[in-house]
């Protein structure tokens, strides 16, 4: 009783812990010596010196609290460097592919007439069925690399590397419409109409083209701004009528998107859009001007608009992250109510983040018309709008991530052509697989679950023990 009654007399006489200077165990009045060790601005503690300073030298028992709890984290503790890899978001998106790839592979495997054939002797010769199941699922992801990334097959260099530009270009609307969605989320908007921004966009993009007679790189910026323009007008008119009128912004993006998609199809059969002499609703072919330049030459299609995208995603990384209109939508994001009191204008920062939004859709349209397709037909969004939602989760509405998901998405439209053509495995397949990854992404406990990376529960274990060894002590 004595000795525990005393401890500021005991650690005024105790001598210096080794390898440590007098001043960093001082301690305020009602501050405990491992309290004190806490408040010392050295940026790493090993467990020796930590529990050193905690008893002062030994002349002290241990306190009740343990010293990682006090002074941060013991390397090789719970927190470590490598766990906080294996459950951070990241990793939790890419073990969420791999899962879907894996029940993915065993509803390709459920389809092959070999598996079949070897499930009717299966307890009889096991190994024939598993193996069967492997080749299957083996078979069509192989397909699926060869379409989308690389095919040793393909004539020459260029033949080889195809997929993969091929890949790059299908991406490059996904990532950008991806942008745009991924940033409204972190402003706390849920914008699902990418789908009606990137008509709108095309609409007037295309009209530049083909409607307007102008020189080489005047043309083409104009057909960008208005796509640009055109994306963020019709977005920002959502974020108005929200700020405004408090109407939910699902509603109106939804809304929106349709009335896109029929006021297409009416201007496509009307003689300002319809090409002349065609029956068909498709515009006339946009100017050479006014496209996109082939930037890996004609033998193929990737365009100018790839690395418009990726200066896109740097855009959208600086705005978040090192610009004060950036901070303010993450505010509005995290807690509008805070963010008014904090003096942030809400209202703004609604139409502003959406038009932002619109714009980047907008970019998506631009891609298709003066990129991809090079006129304008009533599938010039094609599903890039609903994608792109998936897209913004897969990337945990993150730019990096947004266009890391639009690569792998663009993989899977590539490569899917060439697995039914390879293998003979329907190429709805690959939408399922992209549907068990929105699944896995919107359940993050499942997938720590299933890869056994849950770090509540190990921290639980791991501190068990040392509660006990505590309790014990301070009873002894």
């Amino acid at each position: 009783m004595t000795e525990t009654n005393q401890p500021r007399h005991a650690a005024d006489s105790a001598p210096d812990a080794p390898g440590t200077e007098r001043d960093v165990t001082e301690q305020t009045p009602g501050q405990t010596p491992g309290q004190a060790a806490a408040d010392r601005d050295t940026p790493e503690v090993d467990a020796a010196t930590a529990t050193s300073l905690d008893t002062a030298g030994g002349a002290l028992r241990p306190s009740a609290v343990p010293v990682s709890a006090q002074s941060g984290t013991v390397p090789g503790g719970p927190d470590s460097l490598l766990r906080k890899i294996f459950t951070g978001s990241g990793m939790v998106s890419v073990l969420a592919v791999l899962l879907a790839l894996i029940l993915g592979g065993l509803l390709i495997a459920s389809t092959d007439k070999a598996v079949s054939a070897s499930a009717g002797y299966l307890f009889a010769r096991p190994s024939d069925f598993f193996s069967a199941v492997w080749s299957a699922a083996t078979r069509s992801y192989v397909a699926l690399f060869q379409g989308s990334v690389f095919n040793p097959r393909g004539s020459g260099v260029a033949g080889q590397f195809a997929p993969l530009m091929e890949t790059l270009t299908i991406a490059t609307p996904l990532i950008t419409a991806g942008l745009g969605v991924a940033l409204a989320f972190r402003a706390g908007l849920f914008n699902i109409g990418a789908q009606g921004q990137i008509i709108i966009a095309g609409i007037l993009a295309s009209w530049v083209g083909f409607a307007l007679h102008l020189p080489m790189g005047l043309h083409l910026l104009l057909v960008l701004v208005a796509g640009i323009v055109g994306g963020a007008l019709w977005a920002g008119l959502v974020g108005f009528l929200k700020a405004r009128t408090g109407a939910h912004e699902v509603i109106l993006t939804i809304m929106f998107n349709y009335i896109a998609l029929y006021f297409l199809r009416y201007l496509l059969n009307t003689p300002a859009f319809q090409r002349p002499g065609e029956t068909n609703p498709i515009s006339p072919i946009l100017d050479p001007s006014a496209v996109y330049p082939q930037i890996l030459g004609t033998q193929y299609r990737l365009h100018l608009g790839f690395l418009l995208a990726i200066a896109a995603t740097v855009f959208v990384w600086w705005v978040l992250n090192r610009s004060t209109i950036g901070f303010e939508f993450r505010a509005v994001g995290a807690n509008p109510q805070a963010a008014l009191t904090a003096g942030i204008d809400v209202r703004r920062a609604t139409v502003l983040v959406m038009a932002i939004a619109g714009a980047l859709a907008g970019m998506s349209g631009v891609a298709q018309v003066a990129g991809t397709e090079k006129v304008l037909t009533d599938g010039v969004a094609a599903t890039y709008g609903f994608d792109a939602i998936t897209v913004a989760l897969l990337g945990r509405s993150t730019p990096w991530g947004t266009f890391a998901a639009g690569l792998l998405f663009g993989a899977f439209r590539a490569g899917a052509v060439q697995m039914q053509i390879q293998t003979g495995t329907p190429i709805d397949i690959v939408l399922v697989v992209q549907s068990l990854i929105v699944l896995f992404i919107a359940a993050p406990p499942l997938v720590r679950a299933v890869f056994g990376l849950n770090p509540r529960k190990k921290k639980a274990a791991k501190a068990t023990p040392s509660s006990k060894a505590a309790t014990t002590g301070v009873a002894a």
